[in-house]
């Protein structure tokens, strides 16, 4: 028991410390930017299918359940704001960011672990390159300023979804079906939904890079990196979502 609360806490050392150094690391010259865009790249354009897709169904599907209940009690008009709040507010930020988890973060662990495991990270060191600026920050600052990215893109697609689902059943216009969308969306709701995912992709970027970049010696601990890191990303984006509600409600 001692021995478990003692490695508990030495990881949250760890990762604190791990964390501090990114702060230090991001703001010293000289800066990587060509690396930094071209990680843009690999975690914003390369997802976009994939956020696309989980965007679309995610409206759809929201429609098409919902539709039944407010029919029932004759407030169908009432569907497309609701299906706006709901994606807006709640559902896009967190299953984005869930999908993200599940391909960005295991892919950045996978990525800095082999590294780590073939002595490529040593190697630079060796070299005079600084492979925590290069490696990690470029990483995680992409990933904090991509997945808001992705999350408004995925937002919008859901909206677009949610018109699709809605003339299943019924015959809406476009412009009937975004002006009561747009009618009963504030600023209140978009800003807060929004400022969380920079946290969102900051921990996601974190922790696959922590966990790659500390991944022990042998090609065992790379899948092990890997799959550590989507499951650390996915709670961590549950908590902060968790936060970020209760801070939300506390001051809006």
């Amino acid at each position: 028991m001692i021995a478990h609360l003692k490695n508990i806490f030495t990881d949250a050392g760890n990762v604190t410390q791990f964390t501090g150094r990114f702060f230090k690391e991001v703001f010293k010259r000289p800066f990587e930017i060509k690396e930094l865009f071209r990680q843009c790249y690999n975690i914003g354009y390369k997802s976009v299918p994939l956020v696309t897709i989980t965007g679309f169904i995610m409206g759809l599907v929201l429609t098409l359940q919902s539709r039944p209940t407010l029919v029932e009690f004759g407030a169908e008009s009432w569907l497309p704001g609701m299906v706006a709040l709901s994606l807006i507010r709640e559902i896009a930020p967190v299953i984005t960011a869930l999908i993200c988890a599940g391909k960005i973060a295991s892919g950045i662990g996978a990525e800095l672990g082999s590294m780590k495991v073939t002595e490529q990270i040593d190697a630079m060191e060796v070299s005079g390159i600084n492979p925590y600026k290069y490696l990690v920050a470029t990483r995680i600052l992409a990933a904090t300023l991509m997945i808001p990215v992705l999350v408004v893109f995925a937002d919008g697609v859901g909206i677009i979804g949610g018109y699709v689902g809605m003339n299943i059943h019924s015959d809406v216009s476009m412009y009937r079906y975004f002006s009561q969308v747009f009618a009963s969306l504030e600023f209140l709701d978009i800003i807060p939904a929004t400022v969380k995912t920079f946290f969102f992709g900051f921990f996601i970027g974190m922790i696959g890079c922590y966990k790659g970049y500390t991944a022990a010696n042998g090609t065992e601990s790379v899948g092990k990196a890997a799959n550590s890191a989507v499951v650390a990303a996915s709670l961590t984006i549950f908590i902060v979502d968790m936060l970020a509600v209760q801070i939300t409600d506390l001051f809006f």
